[in-house]
């Protein structure tokens, strides 16, 4: 969730750094600091955004590390921050990750007399670098020494002077290297990078780097290694708003784009043998993934009559469910941890597994045996848009080759129907929405999960208190919340349960909600029913799934610009959860 940046080459590097984690600030922090090495190491670091405080950071050095933090281990403060320094102030460190048996070593280093200053976890890193440093004045020995001592997940950079070189390392945690001119650079994801440069190291669990200004060196402990340089295929201007009001709007409108991009890259006839061939199949994600992962349970059982079940990845590496053949792990970073933890747990139960993910390099596509690449770009915003509409080209094109190509041609022009909705203004639904205090969502079938993700989009970024649910089990409970002032959405498609989805509107009008509703276009009962319709195009159901969410997406957006919002950082979120 934090977020790293390092540099070692010809420039100054705080500006360098600072920039870099501007373009990382979509992962939520709540403070932030940068170390620099010239002459001595200097050190900044401060509570609260980098534009608050980056004007006055005054660094020197070509070398340098920074942080973004979101609180884990002590409240967000400045002496929380990122970097931390050993007791002689000559050894600095960036951490993301969580370790785990941090009290019981703080307890060790305090006895034997070092002074701590923060709350944090990460401080115990530093201590135990600068004892091994203090042995072997060997910055990579030190750090190499101290790996085995912790427990838990970390992605680290360390500086320290006397030391000429950056060290690295990482377990369970994301850390790609850049290879530029002259100059190198390390980061959380590539977002920071690519402006310098397109080729990328993605660092593996257990791997120990030294960057230095002729050079990346690789280790396993002791072992020199060599991993692969990959050429990324994403431009600067993609990481840019382009004109737009936030990335959230800007991404949402590139979606008919990454839907075609990533069902082209995902040929049926390119798909491994055994997702063709599994007689049912497990799918384990969390957030946004998880609604995607809900939607391909129906259509595939529906089209294909294959049984298929979801499972939340933070549920299943503690109570996995009997399964067996494949397990599907859905994480747009590649990083999440749960996610991980559950793919983990499904090849320990002998499961083929296979990784649908936006990232190369990332942790899931080395842990499974199989991965299917989202061609989405990168996606900025905290909100899930085209991450999520490239999730589902992958899924649906799994049920078109378990369906010999029936769904061939709908797919193919599905771009076509995303482009039009996207023209549609849905002010009178907004003014429902803002000065709502609880939103319904309903649907029936794969419209359920879509209710879902739409109560989880407007929750996300408007603050406002959003539910979905299977329509029939409103008159189970939550009819006793509904009053004039709790809106209700309802996915109402034509198909088996139209008539019954009618009902379920009218008995939420009977109880005084105000219901929007989406419909197909032409609908002949829901403009006289509900307060607010919208018309979709009349289409597949697969193209319906598709553009009642980017209808939901665009409603939850406008109506978090008409609250004045943060869009693309709301409070208290991350975009990629690295830790449990």
């Amino acid at each position: 969730m934090c977020g790293i940046v390092g540099y070692i080459g010809r420039r100054k590097a705080a500006p360098l750094i600072l920039e870099g984690l501007k373009k990382l600030e979509y992962r939520g922090y709540d403070s932030f600091g940068v170390a620099t090495l010239g002459d001595q190491l200097e050190l900044e670091k401060h509570k609260g955004r980098i534009s608050e405080h980056a004007a006055a950071i005054r660094l020197h050095g070509t070398i340098g590390i920074g942080h973004t933090r979101w609180a884990t281990h002590g409240i967000p403060n400045d002496v929380n921050a990122h970097p931390h320094t050993d007791c002689t102030g000559r050894i600095a460190l960036v951490h993301n990750g969580i370790i785990e048996n941090y009290a019981e070593l703080r307890k060790g280093l305090e006895k034997r007399g070092h002074a701590f200053r923060s709350e944090t976890d990460t401080e115990v890193i530093v201590h135990l670098v600068e004892e091994q440093y203090a042995k072997t004045a060997d910055l990579l020995s030190a750090v190499r020494d101290t790996l085995p001592l912790l427990e838990g997940s970390y992605a680290i950079l360390v500086i320290a002077a006397g030391s000429d070189c950056i060290v690295a390392a990482r377990n369970a945690s994301p850390l790609v290297l850049g290879m530029g001119d002259n100059e190198y650079f390390a980061a959380s994801d590539m977002t920071p990078v690519l402006e310098y440069t397109e080729r990328a190291v993605f660092l593996e669990d257990g791997d120990i780097a030294r960057l230095t200004r002729t050079g990346i060196e690789l280790w396993q402990g002791t072992h020199p290694v060599k991993r692969p340089v990959e050429l990324i295929d994403w431009s600067p201007e993609e990481v840019r708003k382009g004109g737009f009001d936030h990335y959230m709007q800007k991404e949402i409108y590139e979606q008919p784009q990454a839907f075609f991009s990533t069902l082209r890259a995902t040929d049926r006839r390119t798909l491994p043998s055994f997702v063709c061939k599994a007689p049912s199949i497990s799918l384990v994600a969390c957030g946004s993934s998880y609604h995607a992962g809900l939607i391909f349970k129906y259509l595939l059982e529906e089209s294909c009559e294959i049984p298929a079940r979801v499972d939340f990845a933070s549920e299943f590496k503690y109570f996995p469910p009997p399964v067996e053949g494949l397990v599907i792990g859905i994480t747009q970073s590649g990083e999440t941890a749960d996610t991980l933890a559950a793919m983990k747990q499904a090849r320990a139960h002998n499961c083929r597994t296979l990784a649908i993910t936006n990232i190369l390099g990332s942790s899931a596509s080395r842990i499974a045996d199989t991965t299917l690449f989202m061609r989405a770009g990168p996606e900025i915003s905290v909100a899930a848009t085209k991450s999520f509409v490239a999730q589902l080209a992958v899924l649906m094109q799994i049920i078109n080759a378990r369906a010999e190509g029936r769904y061939s041609e709908i797919l193919l022009h599905a771009h076509q129907a995303i482009e039009n909705v996207l023209l549609m203004d849905p002010e009178a639904a907004v003014d429902l929405c803002r000065d709502a205090k609880s939103i319904f969502y309903i649907g029936r079938g794969p419209f359920y999960p879509v209710a879902l993700e739409g109560a989880l989009k407007m929750k996300e970024i408007s603050y406002i208190h959003a539910e979905g649910y299977a329509a029939g089990e409103l008159k189970h409970g939550p009819f006793a919340l509904l009053s004039p002032e709790t809106p209700v959405i309802a996915i109402c498609i034509p198909g088996e349960t139209y008539g019954v989805m009618v009902s379920n509107i009218k008995e939420c009008k009977a109880r005084g909600a105000p219901v929007i509703a989406l419909g197909s276009e032409g609908d002949p009962d829901l403009p006289d029913i509900a307060d607010v319709f919208i018309p979709l195009p009349k289409a597949h159901l697969f193209v319906h799934v598709l553009t009642s969410l980017v209808v939901l997406q665009i409603l939850a957006y406008r109506t978090a610009v008409a609250l004045g919002r943060d869009i693309d950082k709301p409070r208290n979120l991350a975009k990629s959860v690295t830790v449990e």
